[in-house]
């Protein structure tokens, strides 16, 4: 027969199983919130790395910016789409004052013929008290035709010079349209030498500030446009001419004289098609510190 043990042996034995059971499952709680600690404490630490450097890279993107070299490259970016709508805004500038150049002339000549036409129908009755003789009247028809042939070659000339002076920009443009810097600079260059009285004297002298910028000839682009806003302050290339001189003064670094120029422009061109891109550049100049 099989003895039955006594309870106290039974209940003794229940515990230990219990007992072990229990430091079994402890040890494995244990162990596994050892397992997660270190895990949070891992990846918390390759958060932190990584915080860590995303600030030295923005450091050193705000270092470049101060030195103008990454605030120059943003810009060019700008830049590059201005330019073309620069030189667009130039070709309907120059064809509208070619127009109005055209259309006065036009209207000066007809003044001027209705006034030579006035004068010979107006000429008999003045002298009709005393019939010019023979001799009068062939002096008379001489002086009218010698005074309205050098009218006309005068007026004659004036059309060809103002001609020459539009071809003659128009060439120049042309030239920066196509990149070709250099050779757009002497073309300005020469315009403002052959025609210093020019009507188109303001845009000649910002083709050249410009055709200096593109040529990283960026003191030499100021100077250019800074003469052509104190000469031409009423010119519609003044506000061009502002805007250049922001860009070069931040490629130079002169970040207090890029501001003015372009708060310049915002205050006194306020309808400006370039105020809104003169605003962007402001307020980035104006986030560094």
């Amino acid at each position: 027969m099989i003895k039955k043990l006594p309870i106290f042996l039974v209940l003794l034995s229940t515990v230990h199983i219990n007992a072990v059971h229990a430091a079994l499952f402890d040890d494995k709680e244990a162990r596994k919130k050892i397992l997660e600690v270190e895990s949070t404490m891992q990846t918390q630490g390759q958060a932190a790395n990584a915080a860590i450097a995303e600030l030295k890279k923005n450091q050193q993107a705000l270092e470049a910016i101060i030195k103008g070299q990454g605030l120059a490259d943003m810009l060019n970016q700008v830049e590059a789409m201005q330019q073309e709508i620069a030189r667009l805004k130039g070709d309907l500038e120059l064809a509208n004052h070619t127009i109005e150049a055209l259309q006065q002339r036009q209207k000066d000549l007809y003044a001027d013929t209705d006034n030579r036409i006035r004068k010979l129908e107006t000429a008999p009755v003045a002298n009709a008290a005393l019939p010019p003789t023979n001799s009068d009247a062939s002096v008379s028809q001489e002086n009218i035709a010698s005074t309205t042939q050098a009218e006309t070659t005068k007026s004659e000339a004036q059309t060809a010079k103002n001609t020459q002076e539009t071809e003659a920009l128009e060439i120049a443009h042309n030239l920066s349209k196509s990149a070709k810097h250099k050779e757009a600079f002497a073309a300005y260059d020469k315009f403002l030498k052959e025609y210093p009285n020019s009507a188109l004297v303001d845009e000649a002298k910002y083709g050249l500030g410009y055709s200096q910028y593109s040529l990283k000839n960026y003191k030499s682009a100021i100077a250019t446009q800074q003469k052509l806003i104190d000469a031409h302050p009423e010119s519609p290339k003044v506000p061009e001419a502002l805007m250049s001189m922001g860009n070069s003064q931040v490629q130079l670094g002169l970040i207090p004289g890029a501001k003015k120029s372009y708060r310049t422009l915002i205050e006194k061109f306020p309808q400006s098609e370039l105020v809104p891109t003169a605003q962007k550049r402001l307020k980035l100049l104006e986030s560094i510190k």
